[in-house]
């Protein structure tokens, strides 16, 4: 007996209510991820590269507010680098409100700053101060002996437990000078590395990426009014080999994926820059939060527990440092490693040539599927072109799935 099939003529509502079906059939087989998920696995779950260009703008805009604060706000340099004396006496029962009112009343100014160090029986009171004359000195010693009575190491009140220094401008521009050599014959080193190690468009990048880290840790300091001490210079130089460790590692995992990619049409380099910069996120922030951590506990022992401001600004500057390089190591450096290459090179004419076949591509397929729908919407059947067959005794094509009679019952 012959079944004898018919298709039925489809007016254009049915027609859009089967494509809208089998659209939500596809939709519903495909697998949804949330960002969550895509960030911890580094499946792409940040467009870094693609949105490169708003990047740019953001670290624009952080790199002008810096420089804006450094060149009309300023620094707020402490004595090591304007000069001052220095005063130092045995706590006891002093505190630091108590201790600028006398020095208030004896001078006629404010301090620059007073604080506690150490703690317990040890504890002293530091003042630091404008440059004052014998005379000035005098006084603030008689009247700080006065209130506090400071004993001496035998324990009997004495003027003598008071000690006054005077710190020259000199001593801080000499530690200035010297961190700028250091500076100076770090990034040669750094970039001689990255360019033998990798290649030179690297080295730019991490160079930009170093000299951004350190503009806006300097223009933290100047918006917000840090004190700039020695420990703060020390501090900027420590954070310079968090920032290129962050760098190299995404860089890493930049030259792993895109090895080869000028012998393949299928992702652009920028796609698998990007891809590296995913598959690295969870590290960085992992690493920079493990960072973090340490830096806040040593923050608050030297406020809380020692009082000790070398410490504090020592922490302080790692911890801006900390979250700069973090953010310049993702959204600076590897988005202007990308910009490099794609601007000129064998790497910008291979991600043309794919954008280019990916553009023919999409123009076939746009006109396929609007040849069906146009078919599908005037009541005829769409015949796809015909595959090509195979002539007799010529080899199958490699990844061609059998052809044999599947269905063929066995006896």
């Amino acid at each position: 007996m012959t079944n004898s099939h018919t298709t039925p003529s489809l007016d254009k509502t049915s027609a859009t209510e089967i494509t809208d079906v089998f659209a939500a059939v596809g939709d519903a087989q495909t697998p949804k991820h949330g960002f969550f998920n895509r960030l911890y696995t580094g499946t792409g779950a940040i467009d870094v590269i693609g949105k490169r260009r708003m990047w740019y703008i953001i670290t624009a805009a952080i790199v002008l507010v810096s420089l804006g604060s450094i060149i009309f706000r300023g620094f707020n340099f402490g004595i090591d680098f304007e000069g001052g004396s220095r005063i130092q006496f045995p706590a006891g029962n002093a505190t630091t409100s108590a201790v600028e009112d006398v020095y208030r009343g004896a001078i006629g100014t404010d301090p620059v700053s007073v604080q506690t160090v150490g703690a317990g029986g040890s504890a002293t009171m530091l003042i630091r101060s404008e440059a004052l004359n014998q005379k000035q000195v005098e006084a603030l010693n008689s009247a700080l002996f006065a209130e506090f009575q400071p004993k001496d190491k035998s324990g009997n009140p004495s003027r003598a437990a008071i000690s006054t220094s005077d710190v020259s401008e000199t001593w801080g521009s000499q530690i200035t000078r010297k961190a700028i050599i250091a500076l100076a014959v770090f990034l040669v080193l750094v970039a001689g590395y990255i360019a033998i190690r990798y290649e030179a468009h690297m080295a730019i990048a991490a160079l930009a990426a170093l000299a951004f880290d350190v503009t806006v840790t300097a223009g933290v300091y100047s918006l917000v009014g840090f004190e700039v001490t020695p420990a703060t210079v020390i501090g900027i130089l420590t954070i310079l080999g968090f920032s290129l460790y962050d760098s190299v590692v995404v860089f890493d995992k930049v030259e792993e994926n895109t090895h080869g990619i000028l012998h393949l049409t299928r992702r652009t380099y920028g796609e698998q820059a990007n891809l590296a910069v995913n598959q690295t996120l969870m590290r960085s922030i992992n690493t920079a939060l493990i960072g973090i951590l340490p830096i806040v506990g040593l923050m608050v022992i030297a406020v809380w527990m020692l009082g000790v401001g070398t410490l504090k600004d020592l922490a302080l500057v790692q911890l801006v440092g900390l979250l700069v390089g973090t953010y310049s190591s993702i959204f600076f450096a590897t988005p202007l490693l990308v910009s490099i290459k794609e601007r000129w090179g064998p790497v910008a004419a291979h991600t043309k040539k794919v954008l280019a076949k990916r553009a023919g591509a999409a123009s076939a397929r746009a006109g396929v599927a609007a040849e069906r729908r146009a078919s599908v919407a005037a009541g005829r059947d769409y015949e796809e072109a015909p595959r090509k067959q195979r002539a007799a005794g010529q080899a199958p094509r490699p990844g061609a799935r059998p052809s044999g009679k599947r269905h063929k019952r066995r006896n």
